[in-house]
Parts: C-alpha cells; sequence; structure tokens
C-alpha cells in the first residue's frame, strides 16, 4: 500500500542545507501498521509530510497502492491518504463547529449524504449527536482528537498516517485514543504509518517499527523482536532502555559512551 524508495528531503540550500531525511525506504503492506521512531529531529514526522504533500521539496520514489506519486497530490490521493496530527486542537480550525470542520472535506470530494456522513464518522469514534455543533474551544483534548480522526475517516480513506497521535494528550485518555485507533484498523481494514518517539506506543500499535536517527534508518525491526529487548543497533537499544524509566547507573553509562 506504501512504497518510499530512497527518500531525501533537504531544507535550505548551500551551507545552509539542513538535510532532514537522508535515502530512507521502506514499504507497508494493506492493512498493516508500521512505526517510525526516534528522538525529536531524527526526520520521521518530515517522512509523513513529504508522504502526504505538505513537503514538496523532495527526491526519490513515493508510490501509494501501486500508483507514482509526484510533487502534487491529487484529489483521489486526498481521498485515500488522511492524516492525523499531533496537536488536535491546532489542526482543528477554532472558529468552524464540528458539523463545519467534518462537512467541508465531504464538500470538497463532491461527495453525497453529508449529513448522514458526518453522524457516521462521529459515531465511529465514539461521540454523540451533541458534540455535532460544538467548537474545538469547548471539547477536551481527546474529544478533539477524536474529531480529527473522524474528519480523517469521513472520506472513507485507505491508509492513515498519524503524527505523533497521543503525545498532546493525558496519558488516562492516550490509551484510549490507541484503543480507538486498533479497533478502527480491524474494523475498517486501515492500513497506517505512525510517528511515535514513545516505543511502547508502536510496540502496542505497529506490527513492525523503523528506528530513525538524524534523518537516517539505523534498524528495522518486529515488535516482538522490540518487547523481546532483541534490537541489534545500539542506538534502539538506548531508546529500549530510555523508555523504561530514569535509571542513575544507567544515564551514567550511556553518557559515557556518548
Amino acid at each position: 500500500m506504501i512504497d518510499v524508495r530512497d527518500l531525501h528531503v533537504v531544507f535550505g540550500q548551500g551551507n545552509q542545507a539542513v538535510y532532514a531525511v537522508r535515502q530512507v525506504s521502506f514499504r507497508v503492506n494493506q492493512g498493516e501498521s508500521l512505526g517510525l521512531v526516534g528522538e525529536s529531529g531524527s526526520g520521521k514526522s518530515t517522512v509523513l509530510r513529504a508522504i502526504c504533500g505538505l513537503v514538496s521539496d523532495w527526491r526519490g520514489v513515493i508510490r501509494i497502492a501501486g500508483e507514482m506519486q509526484e510533487r502534487r497530490r491529487t484529489a483521489a490521493f486526498c481521498k485515500r491518504v488522511q492524516m492525523v496530527f499531533q496537536d488536535p486542537y491546532g489542526s482543528l480550525h477554532p472558529r468552524h463547529t464540528v458539523d463545519r470542520l467534518l462537512a467541508e472535506p465531504v464538500a470538497i470530494q463532491r461527495l453525497g449524504n453529508p449529513d448522514q456522513r458526518v453522524r457516521e464518522a462521529l459515531e465511529a469514534v465514539g461521540l454523540d449527536k451533541s458534540f455535532r455543533f460544538r467548537y474545538p474551544h469547548q471539547l477536551s483534548g481527546g474529544q478533539r482528537q477524536r474529531v480529527a480522526i473522524a474528519r480523517a475517516l469521513i472520506l472513507q480513506p485507505e491508509v492513515l498516517l498519524l503524527d505523533e497521535p497521543t503525545s498532546a494528550l493525558d496519558v488516562s485518555v492516550q490509551a484510549e485514543i490507541l484503543n480507538l485507533l486498533a479497533q478502527l484498523r480491524r474494523d475498517l481494514g486501515l492500513t497506517y504509518l505512525m510517528v511515535s518517539h514513545s516505543l511502547a506506543v508502536v510496540a502496542h500499535q505497529c506490527e513492525r517499527l523503523v528506528v530513525m536517527k538524524n534523518g537516517a534508518m539505523v534498524e528495522t525491526l518486529t515488535a516482538a523482536a522490540l518487547t523481546g529487548n532483541e534490537p541489534r543497533h545500539p542506538y534502539t537499544q538506548q531508546l529500549l532502555t530510555a523508555s523504561l524509566g530514569y535509571n542513575r547507573a544507567v544515564a551514567a553509562r550511556l553518557a559515557a559512551e556518548d
């Protein structure tokens, strides 16, 4: 469903050039969930933005369901591939009601039955009709992210690009959203490409993961290998150790290695 080959993204020119993504290649099969993990600045979110068309200055090959993607994305691409962003408040227009936020992509794609589609999208993410005419500021963080997911689902896409979809939420709400995403994937047969800095989140949500550092891939492994403490690359081992919580002896050892 997703095929990325030798993806490069450079911001700026000459001495000011920043190589955000360097020769990244991976594939995601239909119905599979793949995670991109790494520390901040590793290039994982830039990969998602290149795939969805928010970053236009890239080199390499991007195919979705076998179709080569050019710099500009088509309406058909936008119907097939949708993205859920990290900040649910920043991704929703503050002066638009939930009804308008959900109805807008339906109108852009010139689809019928907007009223029914809005109701079904809200039901799919666990929100009843009372939320339909509220504004984003009248919703909690978890409710706003549910609306953002509903907006992505309303076009009935095949692929969801998930950019840290739970990192801006409270811990208790994170589990609810992750369980919702897992259920939607099972029920709708969706393909996920998820960016996260949390190995626990990726291990829960994805079958495989790609570890990135400084814009490049350092390791690809299964979630089972991760939870079984089997990563081979030292950087992945450091991420795994860090995810277990602070330990003074381990921190001293990692500092000495650096």
